[in-house]
């Protein structure tokens, strides 16, 4: 397994962004308004890798033992959440895109802003939580193969 690249969240964003923004331009006004906080819960996701990032981060340097399938799992999550952030962020800059220009035209357009908004805070926040902790996941330098060479021949 690879850490996340940057040019995956990138494709993965933008992405989300034509998809989401030609839903826009085809179903906005069948859809119904955006809540303010839809995009809340990924900011609560991103709050729990953040503890948990620093979590294993304090654990592993104080070397103390991690069960290497909790460690993969979270790097699965991170993974996992740093993708669908990122779709998110394309989804909510869309939504952005879509409503600013739009917003004194459209009475739902004001709110519906706003809670693009939050959406792309979320998102965001989302993305760098789970880098984080993919960050934190990663094997200190100078691990055992420092410590304990082996015997060659």
């Amino acid at each position: 397994m690879h850490f996340t690249r940057p040019r995956e969240l990138a494709v993965a964003g933008l992405l989300g962004l034509v998809l989401a923004y030609l839903l826009f331009q085809v179903a906005y006004g069948s859809i119904p308004a955006l809540p303010l906080f839809a995009g809340i819960t990924l900011l609560v996701l991103a709050l729990c890798e953040v503890v948990l990032a620093f979590i294993i981060r304090a654990r592993i340097k104080s070397n103390r033992v991690l069960a290497a399938i909790s460690v993969a799992r979270s790097v699965a999550l991170a993974k996992a959440s740093s993708l669908a952030g990122s779709v998110m962020t394309g989804v909510w800059l869309a939504a952005f895109a879509y409503l600013f220009p739009r917003r004194d035209e459209l009475l739902a357009a004001s709110g519906d802003l706003r809670s693009a908004t939050v959406g792309i805070v979320s998102s965001v926040a989302l993305v760098a939580a789970a880098l984080w902790l993919e960050h934190c996941c990663r094997t200190p330098e100078g691990g055992d193969r420092e410590r304990d060479p082996e015997p060659t021949g």
